[in-house]
């Protein structure tokens, strides 16, 4: 069921205004564990308005979201490469990437879909190249952190370890980290960082 706050975020200051205290918080663990300087290729997976484009500048940038508003508030902000399109339902066209980044959009996905992107993103991948997804993790007992993440827009927040047999189905990890996500050291939201390769690059030097 939609949730009656849902819609506003869907205006691009709106979602940008309520992201902005976290953005770089939730990148964190991307920033610090990957060497952003020789990253050449990106697919931005659910880029929103461009909140992450500004960490890839100087490389070819390709980012997609199904909201046009967004879209065209992207394109304005940051000129780089960004197209409307809707990932649960059409592929991506281009040429491979060695940076895939999917940030808070599988939990608002089920898993069927949530298969079927990830099955065609690690078509997409440079024979180097790694998948970077950053999502909700739903707690197991009651707390703060838990309910955010039942109040969330997303209708699909998972528990750990769902998030580990839905993202080991198709890549095999180099990373997988929980972190809090929160403001003035408080924790007001459980996260995970999966960084992997396609499973059938398994065994490659």
């Amino acid at each position: 069921m939609t949730k009656p706050w849902a819609p506003l975020f869907e205006i691009p200051w709106v979602y940008r205004a309520w992201q902005a205290p976290f953005h770089e918080r939730k990148l964190a663990p991307v920033l610090c564990q990957n060497d952003m300087t020789k990253v050449r290729r990106v697919l931005d997976v659910g880029c929103g308005p461009g909140t992450n484009a500004p960490h890839f500048r100087g490389t070819d940038y390709l980012g997609v979201d199904i909201n046009p508003s967004y879209v065209a508030q992207a394109r304005k902000r940051h000129g780089l490469r960004f197209e409307v399109a809707d990932v649960t339902r059409h592929q991506v066209q281009d040429e491979p990437f060695d940076f895939i980044l999917v940030n808070s959009l599988l939990h608002h996905v089920g898993d069927a879909e949530c298969d079927r992107i990830l099955a065609h993103l690690a078509t997409l991948l440079t024979p180097d190249g790694r998948i970077h997804v950053l999502d909700l993790v739903l707690p197991t007992r009651p707390s703060v952190s838990r309910l955010l993440a039942r109040m969330d827009r997303g209708e699909h927040p998972r528990l750990l370890e769902a998030w580990q047999t839905l993202l080991g189905r198709h890549f095999e990890a180099d990373v997988f980290e929980p972190y809090d996500l929160g403001l003035a050291g408080i924790p007001l939201w459980k996260m995970v960082y999966f960084r992997g390769r396609p499973r059938h690059e398994r065994g490659a030097s």
